[in-house]
């Protein structure tokens, strides 16, 4: 029998459960009522087990609909099934990967990679495979540390397009700064600049419908990612696009942390200070970022479009020793965890240090052993938290992760002036990634992300002395006292580490 018919078969069976609940009272029909809807519940219990999850994926889903079998059951339907998955994105992924075949040429390759160590060709090796994107040797990458650097950076991008202008973010507010987003982009498709905006459309929820009206009445082409349309049951809601990319004619582009809204300036009364960090990119690696951006319009809009996007740049002598960048997308849609496989990777190739940013760290047990054993090691792992939550069962999951990780001799610090919500990895000084992807198991396994690759390149340094600035605003967390905290937090982190694999 065929899953979906199972569900289905479920969900007649919760209907009849409801009926009976309403309408049939005495204490036979009852006890009735309690074996059909503990059948139910075994039932849908077995469709969880038999889709050979990771086990700590199956054991939540268990235990929630063990606790809260009526709300488990319909959370479940929303989004946790995880059979439609491959469905949902097979042909997502041979157009992605049509679409790369047409273009393969159009982006450079480095075949001299000697200025590299044996690991780090090894790593190479494996984010090429998994991204399928190649790595540039002539490109220029810049760190924006704040709200105030990127959307500067973004303003004047668009200020000097004359050809075309893509966009794709996760959160787009009709606030002051997403109204002067929206002034500039409808000024910009007068001249006759062409504008194309993909926001996510979960993301946007809160997103005035006049502010894509604007946009579409200027000719500027905006359109949602993966909409979901309730009460249809399915898992889009699951799996958003939490991409943030912008590339202007081609030539720069941008990628990190900082969606579009007024508390990624610092202005939000709670946050206060929105520490993020964006990277703008210039050269033949802004291919890559077009590509990853093409792909995902692709799907969305059904358009296909002719790869006139694409340059040759001729690089500078400055672009030639910037050493290596590598844009690469993960998500649902690939075969392989590609951020998660690469982090760990990352983590496990460390020969001297290992530092992360991260404002959502609730990593899976793979990534987790990985640090514990690199701080056993004697490798020098830093983690950068918030000190506060923006999300409270994430903020509490992220805290049960914490003693085990300082009894390896990890160190965890606590940003304290406003809300740091960067998402960086450095390691030995010589590798780093920035861009969207958390350290925690949404943006492992659900969403769809893109970060930049960094080897040897000036803006690590740039990034260490962000981290180590960073380190200054921070309180390094003590495992004494972190052992004596209240028991009533203890239980929190207990109960929301149960739910990880869900979050």
């Amino acid at each position: 029998m065929k899953k979906t018919v199972k569900m289905i078969i479920a969900a007649i069976l919760l209907a009849i459960i409801l009926i009976l609940s309403v309408f049939l009272k005495n204490h036979t029909i009852f006890t009735g009522f309690s074996l059909l809807f503990s059948i139910t519940a075994l039932f849908v219990g077995v469709v969880i087990f038999l889709e050979n999850r990771h086990p700590s994926s199956t054991l939540a889903w268990l235990i929630v609909l063990a606790l809260f079998p009526l709300l488990g059951f319909i959370v479940y339907l929303f989004v946790g099934q995880s059979y439609r998955k491959q469905k949902m994105f097979y042909r997502k992924s041979l157009e992605d990967e049509d679409f790369y075949l047409q273009i393969e040429t159009r982006l450079s390759k480095e075949s001299s990679l000697n200025w590299m160590d044996a690991h780090q060709k090894q790593f190479l090796k494996l984010a090429s495979k998994l991204g399928k994107t190649p790595v540039s040797f002539a490109s220029e990458t810049t760190v924006l540390a704040d709200g105030e650097e990127k959307f500067a950076a973004l303003f004047e991008m668009i200020d000097k397009a004359k050809r075309h202008i893509h966009l794709e973010y996760y959160i787009l507010r009709s606030d002051k700064t997403g109204n002067k987003l929206k002034e500039k982009l409808i000024a910009k498709a007068r001249e006759g600049v062409e504008v194309r905006l993909l926001y996510d459309a979960v993301g946007c929820l809160a997103l005035q419908e006049s502010y894509i009206y604007e946009l579409r009445n200027e000719g500027i082409k905006a359109e949602p990612f993966f909409p979901v349309k309730l009460p249809y049951f399915n898992q889009k809601i699951n799996f958003r696009n939490h991409r943030k990319i912008v590339v202007v004619d081609g030539q720069t582009g941008l990628v990190g942390g900082l969606n579009i809204g007024d508390e990624y300036m610092g202005l939000h009364p709670y946050y206060g200070h929105w520490r993020d960090t964006h990277l703008k990119v210039t050269g033949e690696a802004v291919n890559s970022l077009q590509l990853i951006f093409l792909q995902d319009w692709r799907h969305a809009t059904g358009e296909k479009l002719v790869p006139d996007f694409f340059i040759h740049p001729s690089p500078s002598e400055a672009q030639r020793n910037q050493g290596g960048v590598q844009l690469i997308a993960g998500g649902p849609d690939n075969e392989w965890e590609v951020m998660k496989n690469l982090y760990f990777s990352m983590i496990v190739s460390a020969r001297k240090s290992v530092w992360i940013a991260s404002p959502y760290f609730v990593p899976d047990e793979e990534v987790y052993m990985a640090l514990k054993v690199a701080a056993l090691s004697g490798i020098d792992v830093k983690i950068l938290v918030p000190n506060k939550p923006d999300k409270r069962t994430v903020f509490y999951a992220s805290r049960s992760y914490f003693s085990e990780l300082l009894k390896a001799g990890a160190e965890i610090y606590e940003y304290e002036n406003g809300f740091m919500h960067s998402k960086f990895v450095i390691v030995d000084g010589e590798m780093a990634s920035v861009g969207t992807c958390n350290m925690d198991m949404r943006s492992f396994h659900l969403n769809f992300e893109v970060n930049a690759f960094l080897y040897k390149t000036e803006s690590i340094q740039s990034l260490q002395y962000h981290y180590e600035n960073d380190l200054t605003f921070s309180k390094k967390m003590d495992l004494g006292d972190f052992s004596s905290r209240k028991f009533r937090y203890r239980v929190f982190e207990s109960l929301a580490r149960l739910l990880s694999p869900l979050l």
